[in-house]
């Protein structure tokens, strides 16, 4: 435990030395929005990759049809309007869609290989400046994903697939009830909604370095839950629905427990802050899947 604990921290300073770099922008006096859809024509058990970009949040949302759908919200910050016509000439996304994957890629200021290759004559002052970029990407419920982003907010609804994700700062939030879940957020806070009683999938593994987890379960909720808090703060357990395993006993930063008749492995860990475990009260979300 004491490795798994070194190792999340070091990726959490990793995380934070590069937000300290990326985010550190100074704010101009103009700003200009731009917006920008596309649609890929997709299907189920494909996965889709979103690399965000330094600032920016990014929202997906499971539905029912066989397409991806990426909405991107575009906002360059400049002291000028001939400024803000650079920046929003080379802010954007990519699309890379190969067989079964489709990847979103934000470009911007910020991203060097891409100006010495599509607008070499780009100002080199410009460089650095700040911008940001809101997704909201349509995908089928059963999607894999693949999520890297800076600071912003974050949201997964009605999506069941594998998905691994990476947030420098993030308030993210999780409306779900299946597939299996890698999330890493290194400051804010992770609202984990779990829709059904019986997880439809392997695992859910959700940490934060600094800040809180706050996990809402339906009361018949049947899965076995790992709780844990690592360096300072406490667990506080308000699901009556649960027991800790055999031979382990419940403490104010750890709780190893089965809820119901026991299932899925879902673990949620915080660095330092704190966590929580309570009852779900949002059953009209579920109706609606």
């Amino acid at each position: 435990m004491r490795e798994q604990s070194i190792r999340f921290f070091v990726f959490a300073l990793v995380l934070f030395a590069f937000s300290s770099s990326a985010l550190a922008q100074a704010p101009g006096k103009l700003k200009r929005t731009t917006y920008k859809t596309e649609t890929i024509e997709s299907g189920v058990g494909g996965t889709v990759s979103i690399i965000g970009g330094p600032v920016g949040s990014i929202r997906v949302e499971g539905w029912s049809k066989n397409d991806v759908e990426i909405s991107a919200e575009i906002e360059v910050t400049a002291d000028n309007e001939a400024d803000l016509t650079e920046l929003a000439k080379v802010a954007g996304f990519m699309i890379d869609e190969g067989l079964t994957k489709i990847n979103v890629i934000t470009v911007g200021p910020h991203d060097k290989k891409y100006l010495k290759e599509a607008f070499k004559d780009f100002p080199k002052r410009l460089r650095y400046s700040p911008f940001r970029i809101d997704y909201i990407v349509k995908v089928p419920h059963y999607t894999d994903l693949v999520i890297d982003g800076g600071k912003g907010e974050l949201t997964i609804a009605s999506v069941e697939g594998s998905m691994k994700i990476e947030y420098l700062e993030s308030i993210a939030r999780f409306d779900v009830s299946g597939g299996s879940i890698q999330a890493t957020i290194g400051v804010g806070t992770a609202t984990v909604n779990v829709l059904k009683p019986s997880w439809r999938g392997r695992f859910a593994d959700i940490q934060v370095a600094a800040g809180r987890i706050d996990v809402l379960m339906p009361k018949d909720m049947n899965a076995n839950v790992l709780a844990r808090v690592l360096r300072t703060g406490s667990i506080e357990n308000n699901f009556k629905n649960i027991k800790p395993m055999r031979r382990t006993k419940f403490t104010d930063t750890s709780m190893d427990a089965v809820a119901g008749n026991g299932g899925a492995r879902l673990a949620f860990t915080v660095g330092d802050g704190s966590l929580t475990l309570s009852h779900s009260k949002q059953f009209d979300l579920a109706d609606k899947q």
